[in-house]
């Protein structure tokens, strides 16, 4: 059976929420999801000052078991426009499966969340984007087939360049139906492509 990984990093929860979603995704079009985290680099005591989410279950990924998956889904926070520290720790650590080219031909994508609406999404679908290119992946977006990244009559993620959401600048504002769904149709859409990919369709 295909599988997918669905690798994130999340705070607070809402990237979590939304990898469960792509997960989700992933199982309608027939596909194995298994969903994995990379690990916290903030110390402990620093993580409960700010209130982050500790009790996650997902177990964490080790960076060479990239290359035992059909697909990738990459979820990770905004930092300044950019992935998070955790996240670049991570693929910092796929120097091998680079050299090998252990992921060239497999579908990739990306889904990020910020805390306010212009908070620098498409940047980090972006610039993460860059790196799934230097493994020689195959970039899996979101489609305009996915409508509900058009919906003029309320706040919502979402762009051409993946699923996403506002988290709002305290993070109190969880993923909606909307956001969810598009991380649904995400984990669908590129399910769909490995398993072609695979041969498995």
């Amino acid at each position: 059976m295909t599988r997918i990984l669905v690798l994130y990093y999340s705070t607070w929860g809402h990237i979590e929420t939304m990898a469960n979603a792509a997960a989700e995704g992933v199982h309608e079009a027939g596909a194995e999801a298994v969903v994995k985290r990379v690990p916290e680099l903030m110390p402990e005591d620093v993580a409960r000052q700010v209130h982050a989410k500790l009790d996650q279950p997902a177990p964490i990924a080790q960076p060479l078991e990239l290359a035992d998956y059909d697909g990738l889904l990459i979820g990770t926070p905004t930092r300044y426009g950019n992935m998070t520290g955790q996240m670049r720790n991570f693929l910092d650590q796929t120097g091998k499966l680079w050299v090998s080219g252990a992921l060239v031909g497999k579908p990739a994508g990306v889904f990020t969340s910020t805390g306010t609406q212009h908070g620098g999404q498409e940047t980090t679908l972006i610039s993460t984007i860059v790196n799934l290119l230097h493994f020689g992946m195959v970039v899996v977006g979101l489609p305009y087939s996915a409508s509900g990244q058009t919906a003029m009559d309320r706040i919502t993620g979402g762009s051409p360049y993946g699923a996403s959401t506002i988290a709002g600048s305290d993070g109190s504002r969880r993923p909606s139906d909307n956001e969810l769904g598009l991380a649904r149709f995400q984990g669908r859409h590129l399910a769909g492509i490995a398993k072609k990919l695979k041969g498995d369709a």
